[in-house]
């Protein structure tokens, strides 16, 4: 695969050669308005508003974090739950007091809940602007239509958008992690998700565009990119010169060339999709972090097919034993649902046992909120009370507590390579680091290291959610 990288090598002189020509034309046009960005949900909208950023700045904005220095602001939204949606629309009739202190900024929403709630968000009159993932490179047009009293609206979902020749503008400003996004939209179709109605069908970017970027944030000082889509297994991108296939394993070990300082992670993993060349290539590339996040939703085989998550509780096992099998020491995730449509009892008792069998290091549980537009919103009874949920939910969280606090303490006395990311929230005496595992270990200062360098660190104390560390000598 790639032995002659003439492509990859055209496309990142291209995209040097484009980045100088921004640089030039932004000095000219000179960069005199703000735009605040904020953003929630997964880690696509993150890295989504960072590409927002950078078309923004294309046409004369800068990001601030500062909301009131804004001459416009996006709100990066998420429909995944409905507490979300919520917490959202709130906020929104919070920016009214940015509103009336200055009529000439504009409020736009973006990303999922913009795409399935464009009506509504019309209606309101604190949005100007209602812009779907698939539509930001019409966002300058839309913010000058909007300034002559028009709505600015698209929320048109792609076949072909991957916005791989846009360098985003990195908002977190610790210049150590970065976001590169490889894949848009879901093929999955899981019951309970809206994700393939609010993102569209599954596209994979260019694999050059992605080496390039990750190069890019090497040479920049970054020392740890996450590869990310709603299903990074399912990566397929063909090479429209040679008509060679880049798999997602081909492209991991892609990147993991690109410097073996360059730490690999990536997210998220569909169990169906988890083929064992992935795994391989995982445990061939120390720099490649042996962390895989690998979402199982209920331990139940009949709901996982209410879910329509195409395999079975023992299918999942066995792929959770294989990935042990060839990377031992690998920290595994999950994602659970309490209180699906139906569940009983007996069957949320086999998702807190598929829990320990799975030996979980950590997990993201949450009951089950129905979201308008899926298949389970129409075909199935949300029939299990609130109440019940809620106490399934708590035994779900309790026990992964107590799996991580297990899982940490066998990390206690051995030693591990830390990256670091910043001070400790604690104490500025100490910083804060995590380990190929993804685990955050805690570690005193010493002179000479800092923030992006790497550190051997021997744990000497646990808790269910953090390391505690010594620099050894």
């Amino acid at each position: 695969m790639f032995k002659e990288m003439s492509g990859e090598e055209k496309y990142i002189d291209e995209k040097r050669q484009g980045e100088v020509f921004f640089k030039e034309n932004t000095e000219l046009n000179k960069i005199t308005k703000k735009v605040y960005i904020e953003s929630y949900g997964c880690q696509m909208n993150f890295n989504d508003s960072e590409i927002v950023a950078a078309i923004m700045r294309k046409d004369g904005y800068e990001a601030t974090r500062n909301i009131a220095d804004a001459d416009l602001i996006f709100v990066n939204t998420c429909s995944i739950r409905d507490k979300a949606e919520k917490t959202l629309l709130k906020r929104l009739t919070e920016f009214q007091v940015y509103k009336k202190n200055n009529k000439d900024i504009k409020v736009g929403v973006l990303g999922c809940m913009a795409e399935r709630l464009k009506e509504e968000f019309l209606e309101n009159k604190i949005v100007d602007l209602v812009v779907g993932p698939d539509a930001y490179r019409s966002l300058p047009e839309l913010v000058e239509w909007s300034k002559h009293g028009n709505k600015g609206i698209n929320v048109h979902l792609s076949k072909e958008e991957t916005y791989d020749d846009i360098t985003p503008v990195r908002l977190d400003k610790n210049g150590v992690s970065a976001f590169i996004s490889i894949t848009r939209g879901c093929n999955n179709m899981c019951t309970f998700c809206v994700v393939p109605y609010t993102r569209g069908r599954e596209r994979s970017r260019n694999a050059y565009s992605i080496v390039a970027e990750a190069v890019d944030l090497f040479s920049k000082g970054y020392r740890e990119v996450t590869l990310l889509g709603q299903n990074v297994d399912s990566y397929h991108w063909e090479n429209p010169e040679t008509g060679e296939k880049v798999t997602f394993s081909n492209l991991l070990e892609l990147v993991a060339k690109v410097n073996p300082l360059l730490r690999v992670r990536f997210a998220t993993s569909h169990p169906k999709d988890m083929v064992d060349d992935v795994i391989y290539t995982m445990a061939k590339y120390e720099n490649i972090c042996n962390y895989i996040h690998l979402p199982v939703q209920s331990g139940n085989s009949r709901v996982l097919e209410l879910m329509n998550r195409t395999y079975t509780r023992e299918w999942y096992l066995d792929r959770i034993k294989k990935i042990y099998e060839i990377i031992p020491d690998i920290a595994i995730s999950s994602d659970m649902i309490a209180g699906f449509c139906t569940e009983t009892e007996d069957e949320h008792k086999d998702t807190l046992s598929i829990m320990r069998e799975s030996n979980y290091s950590m997990s993201y549980m949450f009951y089950y909120s129905e979201r308008p537009r899926t298949k389970a919103e129409r075909t199935l009874e949300d029939d299990v009370p609130l109440e019940m949920k809620k106490k399934r939910l708590s035994e779900i969280i309790r026990l992964q507590n107590q799996l991580s606090f297990e899982h940490n303490k066998k990390d206690i006395g051995k030693v591990f390579e830390v990256l670091i990311e910043g001070d400790s929230k604690k104490s500025k005496e100490e910083f804060k680091g995590r380990n190929s595992q993804n685990k955050v270990i805690i570690f005193p200062k010493r002179e000479g290291l800092g923030v992006g360098d790497y550190a051997s660190v021997r744990v000497y104390d646990a808790t269910s959610a953090t390391l505690k560390g010594k620099l050894e000598d």
